[in-house]
Order: structure tokens, then C-alpha cells, then sequence
């Protein structure tokens, strides 16, 4: 026969639930896990920056060659800032690179430069977004996989740069445009186009970090149903987000302009991979609900640093792509080994 509770024992406080196990591993948080990720990316970019030094000090330690390497960083870091706030909801997007041509082609056609600075800048973002809207729109609406919406968005914008072009080169006359990218627009020694990447990654930062927004991106990204009974309107915010991607490869195309002063349907090969890549090995994760725009910026730096060296040391292109191959593979195998420490996989 059960003996009734004594008064102590009634008066006595429950025991505390055990909490859920951080994604940051067992007995680390999350936050001190991304900085010792930082710290190695930014050991990694050191150790790179030496090699550069002993193969080709004269050539890679050189001001014109640094102010080179980061502003090659900034077109592609544009596109990974987009890029992180869409794998960080769950999400994927192949179609960056196709969206960067088009936009640069279609902001340099002859009727579009008929406008001017402006004309061209308005036309690189209004087709960026609007590729983005397309995305969302399937993706969030259509209930489309996002590899498949967006595959077919690479497919389509790729074939529309092409008929634009007719395999040409559209040259930028607009001066205003090809002045951003002469040194004498330098300021303090720093490309303009510089500047532009750190005033997204500023706003990237914040907006994934400290807005409601941002919450919400990283909540749909750990649980999509879990964030619909919250109240979050799923849909609404991956919509938003691919808008976001969008916008990103309209500025990241404009910047191209100024960069290569031309519009070609080439350009943003590979863009994606250069931008998925970039987000993971910052600490990204692949599956969703964890993001950092610092991890993502060093990694763009690492991968634009390793071309950079490759490039003065005459390695094959091929190589490049080999040793990035490798990188994305290290850092998946990377994650999964945290997640299953952590409990989560």
C-alpha cells in the first residue's frame, strides 16, 4: 500500500526537465563552437597568406594584388551573404550564378545604357529580384523541391543571357559606371567595390543576428512545422528569402559590370559553388537552422586566396576546382561528426 507524502516531501520542487542538447556539442555551447570556427578559418586564411608569400612574395604580398583579391571576394561574397540566409532556412539555391548573368546582361544591352548609371543599376537589381521572385514563389507556393526550382531557374536564366548576348560581348560607354572600378575612385586605398561587400555584410550580419527576421530564417530552418505552429508564416518567409538571394546576385551583378566593364552570358560561372562552398566550411549548416555571415565571408576569403595563389603559381584551372571539391566534402564530413556529438543527427 502506497504511504501518503509526508508535508517535506509535498513542499519539495520538481525536478527540473532536462534541456534539449546544444547543436554546439556536448558541454559547448553553440556560440563558443562558431568562434573556434572563425579562429580556424581565419588560422586557415594565414597559413595561405604565408604560402602565397614564400612561393610569390614579390607578386602576392604586392598592394595591387591584394586590393585585387579582395575585390575579386566581394562579387562572389555578395552572392554567399544571399546565399547563407537560404541554406541557414533549409533551403538550397543553384540558379546564383545564372541570375548574376542575366542581370549583367540584360543591364547592358544598348537601350538599357541609354538610361545611364542609374538605368543600369535599377536594371541588375530589379532582375535579380525578380529571378528570386520566380524561386520563391514555386519553391514557397509551388511546393517545388528547391534543387529542382532552382535548377530549372539555372537552365532558363543561363539560355535567356545567351539569346540576349547572341554569344557577344556587351560593352558598358556609360563612363560614370567604368569610373567606380579605376584607382583614382579608391578611397583611402580601398576599391569602392570593397566597401559595398562590407556594407552587405554589416547589413547581413544584423539582419540574421539581431531582427525578428532573422529569428524567424533560423526557425524554419531547424523546424519547419515547429515554426508554422509558432505562428511563423513558413511560406511567406521563404519567399522573402529567396527574394533576398535575389537582390544579392542584382548587386553582386552590377558589380561585375564595373569590375569587368562588359555584360557576358558566361559570367557567374560556377557561382554557386563558389557561394555553397563558401557557406559551409564558415559553419553553415547544410540541413538548416544554423548561419553565420562572418563564417561565410572567411570562407569566401580562403577560396578567392587559394585562386589567387593558384593562379600566380600557373596551376591548371582544374586543380582550383579539384581542391575546392575536397574543401566541401572535408566540411560536410566535418558537420555531420559536430551533429552526431551533439546528439542531433
Amino acid at each position: 500500500m502506497t504511504q501518503p507524502a509526508t508535508p517535506a516531501q509535498q513542499d519539495a520542487p520538481m525536478p527540473a526537465a532536462k534541456s534539449a542538447p546544444d547543436k554546439g556539442g556536448p558541454g559547448r555551447p553553440l556560440g563558443l563552437r562558431l568562434d573556434v570556427r572563425n579562429l580556424s578559418l581565419l588560422g586557415v586564411l594565414a597559413v595561405l597568406v604565408a604560402v602565397g608569400g614564400i612561393t610569390k612574395p614579390d607578386e602576392f604580398l604586392a598592394t595591387s594584388n591584394l586590393q585585387l583579391v579582395l575585390t575579386q571576394a566581394s562579387v562572389i561574397g555578395v552572392v554567399t551573404v544571399g546565399m547563407t540566409f537560404v541554406i541557414t532556412s533549409g533551403g538550397i539555391d543553384l540558379s546564383v550564378g545564372a541570375i548574376v548573368a542575366l542581370a549583367s546582361v540584360w543591364a547592358t544591352t544598348v537601350a538599357t545604357q541609354e538610361f545611364g548609371f542609374a538605368g543600369i543599376l535599377f536594371t541588375a537589381l530589379i532582375v535579380g529580384v525578380g529571378c528570386g521572385l520566380v524561386n520563391g514563389l514555386l519553391i514557397a507556393y509551388g511546393r517545388m523541391v528547391p534543387f529542382i526550382a532552382t535548377l530549372a531557374m539555372l537552365a532558363s536564366a543561363r539560355g535567356l543571357a545567351l539569346q540576349i548576348t547572341d554569344g557577344r560581348t556587351q560593352i558598358v560607354t556609360v563612363d560614370s559606371v567604368l569610373d567606380l572600378g579605376i584607382r583614382d575612385a579608391y578611397i583611402l586605398g580601398i576599391p569602392p567595390l570593397v566597401l559595398v561587400f562590407a556594407a552587405v555584410t554589416v547589413v547581413g550580419w544584423l539582419l540574421l543576428n539581431r531582427t525578428t527576421f532573422g529569428r524567424r530564417t533560423i526557425a524554419v530552418g531547424g523546424n519547419a512545422e515547429a515554426a508554422r505552429l509558432a505562428g511563423i508564416d513558413v511560406r511567406r518567409q521563404r519567399l522573402y528569402l529567396y527574394l533576398l538571394s535575389g537582390l544579392c546576385c542584382g548587386i553582386a551583378a552590377f558589380m561585375l559590370i564595373v569590375l569587368a566593364g562588359s555584360g557576358q552570358n558566361t559570367n557567374g560561372n560556377l557561382y554557386e559553388l563558389d557561394a555553397i562552398a563558401a557557406a559551409i566550411i564558415g559553419g553553415t549548416l547544410l540541413s538548416g537552422g544554423r548561419g553565420t555571415i562572418i563564417g561565410s565571408v572567411l570562407g569566401v576569403l580562403v577560396f578567392t586566396t587559394i585562386t589567387n595563389i593558384f593562379a600566380l603559381n600557373n596551376l591548371e584551372s582544374a586543380v582550383q576546382q579539384i581542391a575546392k571539391g575536397a574543401i566541401i566534402v572535408a566540411a560536410v564530413l566535418v558537420q555531420h561528426r559536430t551533429l552526431r556529438g551533439s546528439g542531433d543527427a
